[in-house]
């Protein structure tokens, strides 16, 4: 994130997120350090998530925003290289980096402070994802910054903070995409044990009702790798080729044959 700050955003006079936008803005108008100014700006966030989060949280935020504020400072070499001319492909590569490097911080559930920690507290409290209130708040920045810098280079950011939405979101679900599989059939026992001798997948029963008929169902439910989905589908269709079918993505499944469940998870409390 520091090397996206130094060497793509300010060499074409973009801005970053949240409170970096704002240290950003000041560096443009005074010179004034970005990692110093992040710091300060950063002091009653702190507050706020030493009252609205578990204690753990704002030791793990800090680290997390030293860490980020100190790459600002540290990597400011990088800004007169400008190794990327072309202003839309900066904002390209410099969201993508700026939203992998923010999503491996949510990942291990701390963040790098600043708007992170009013996303952490929406996304326990209401299930907003994380970076939304970050993105909300970065439109109203993005006003500000053409209000003094002018439209285009407003919107170039506004393109930024976009794609680093949208990456961070990607990360932190996961790539490690699955299918979960009902399918309602009248030879559901025989379908199951057929997909857990040959694809060597759990099936789980749900059982269900007809809406029309009243008739009890027995609903399948399969969670399979991409690899395992043909193999299935062929052997609804030889078993019951009137099968009913939903197929849809899943991410980030937990429990035997896929992930590890966490053992430790952040608990966050309102005192």
């Amino acid at each position: 994130m520091g090397i996206a700050v130094n060497a793509i955003y300010i060499p074409h006079h973009l801005l970053s997120g949240g409170i970096i936008g704002f240290a950003v803005i000041l560096y443009y108008l005074f010179g004034w350090s970005i990692g110093l100014i992040s710091i300060i700006l950063n002091i009653p966030l702190f507050i706020l998530a030493y009252y609205y989060m578990d204690r753990s949280y704002p030791l793990t935020a800090l680290f997390g925003m030293l860490a980020y504020s100190f790459s600002l400072d540290f990597f400011s070499f990088l800004i007169p290289y400008n190794p990327i001319q072309d202003t839309l492909f900066a904002c390209i590569i410099g969201g993508t980096l700026s939203g992998m490097g923010a999503s491996f911080i949510y990942r291990v559930g701390s963040s790098t402070g600043g708007t992170d920690i009013i996303g952490a507290i929406a996304n326990k409290y209401y299930s907003i994802p994380i970076t939304t209130p970050g993105f909300i708040i970065n439109i109203g920045l993005m006003v500000f910054a053409a209000s003094l810098f002018g439209l285009e280079p407003a919107l170039y950011t506004l393109l930024a903070s976009f794609v680093a939405f949208k990456v961070a979101n990607t990360f932190t679900n996961g790539f490690d995409y699955k299918k979960n599989i009902l399918i309602v059939s009248c030879h559901s026992v025989q379908i199951s044990e057929e997909i857990i001798k040959i694809v060597g997948r759990g099936v789980t029963f749900l059982h269900g009702e007809g809406a029309f008929t009243h008739q009890p169902r027995e609903v399948l439910m399969v969670v399979a790798k991409l690899t395992q989905l043909a193999q299935i589908k062929n052997i609804v269709s030889e078993i019951d080729p009137h099968a009913f079918m939903i197929i849809h993505d899943v991410t980030d499944v937990m429990g035997k044959g896929f992930s590890n469940i966490p053992t430790e998870k952040n608990k966050i409390h309102k005192k």
